[in-house]
């Protein structure tokens, strides 16, 4: 195998390099049974066993409690959107958003399409990228729920503190975050989670809902766009995304494995230090866009004096084996993601890469 690349894509992103090479071992034959994991009927034995073993996985290392259900949905986080609504704004009631980027703005767009909704927080256009606080967010007691982006993949904000909402529903996007840090799941009514960036390959999308959220669904919602057929059916009503849902087997025992939640949490901390502290001590040279209270742990962004010379910097980067480093297309600058999988020595050649160039460059 030749040398890999130092991966910093934004999804579909990074897999712990051991994780391919048990799939690419178990690609041709799935544990003696003669055939590949893509090849057998989701009715089997052998496929039941690791759907329930990826649901029991998720809820030990995310430590979730008794009283909900772990989906395996497909459609990512965007159809998400949609069904939250549809399943959950009832007559009478509004869906509460904080709008805190393009990823909850999505969010708002869809459900608006659906029923009524109320902006709870919405970032200043004129600070810093930054994730509101508590005493910002407007509760409303007619709420259906709450709904926040806990990482805003293309700003590059996470939420470090998650909002109270007592007893209004609390519902997060952690499609960009998710198994980076441990939280206290039992705060949320509902978690969701596309797998392309902390959990696996693109094709599977996670729901964690409490059973008490899923009590009077519309009826008149399609099958596929009802939770309550998921939930009855163990995520087995159709043909779920078979490969996918075993990658992410194989990421969560990865991840158990290497320390749990915990330890994710101190390695992203410590590997993205390295490249926070190039972009802060370059003297201005590199310019963070986030507030410092709000930065993540999985999307660093930042910019430098001209668009000109960020283009030089991701071809030169691209020269060396760096690759996803161009900001998102809607923003432009520059994106480094660090997830999970992403490992420390990646960061740390960045970071002598960030000071190489500058060096050659300021």
């Amino acid at each position: 195998m030749g040398k890999r690349a130092y991966n910093f894509n934004a999804g579909p992103a990074a897999l712990p390099l051991e994780v391919l090479q048990q799939a690419q071992e178990e690609l041709v034959e799935y544990q003696g049974i003669g055939m590949s994991i893509m090849e057998i009927s989701h009715r089997s034995k052998e496929y039941e066993k690791v759907n329930s073993e990826t649901q029991e996985l998720l809820k030990e290392l995310l430590g979730i409690p008794e009283g909900y259900k772990v989906l395996f949905l497909q459609g990512g986080a965007s159809t998400q959107f949609a069904m939250i609504p549809m399943n959950f704004l009832k007559p009478g009631k509004v869906g509460s958003y904080v709008m805190t980027g393009s990823w909850a703005e999505k969010a708002i767009q869809e459900a608006q399409l659906i029923g009524e909704t109320h902006i709870a927080a919405s970032i200043a256009a004129d600070r810093p990228l930054y994730m509101p606080s508590q005493d910002e967010i407007e509760l409303r007691q007619d709420a259906a729920y709450l709904h926040i982006t806990s990482n805003e993949t293309i700003a590059g904000t996470q939420f470090h503190k998650y909002p109270e909402t007592g007893n209004i529903p609390l519902i997060a996007d952690m499609s960009s975050d998710i198994l980076c840090r441990p939280i206290d799941a039992s705060k949320f009514s509902m978690i969701y989670a596309g797998a392309q960036k902390n959990l696996g390959p693109s094709g599977v999308t996670i729901v964690i809902v409490k059973e008490d959220l899923l009590q009077d669904a519309p009826k008149t919602i399609p099958t596929m766009l009802r939770y309550s057929t998921f939930v009855k059916n163990d995520s087995l009503y159709n043909t779920p995304p078979v490969y996918s849902v075993y990658m992410v087997n194989l990421v969560l025992k990865w991840i158990k494995a290497n320390g749990g939640v915990a330890a994710m949490e101190q390695k992203n901390i410590e590997k993205t230090k390295l490249i926070y502290d190039a972009i802060d001590n370059s003297g201005g040279f590199y310019r963070g866009v986030v507030d410092p209270g709000s930065r993540s742990t999985m999307n660093i962004t930042w910019r430098m004096a001209s668009e000109e010379l960020e283009k030089a910097f991701v071809k030169e980067s691209a020269q060396h084996g760096f690759v996803g480093l161009a900001g998102h297309r809607s923003v432009g600058g520059l994106r480094a993601s660090t997830y999970n999988a992403v490992p420390y020595e990646s960061c740390k050649a960045l970071a002598d890469f960030l000071a190489d160039f500058q060096k050659r460059n300021g």
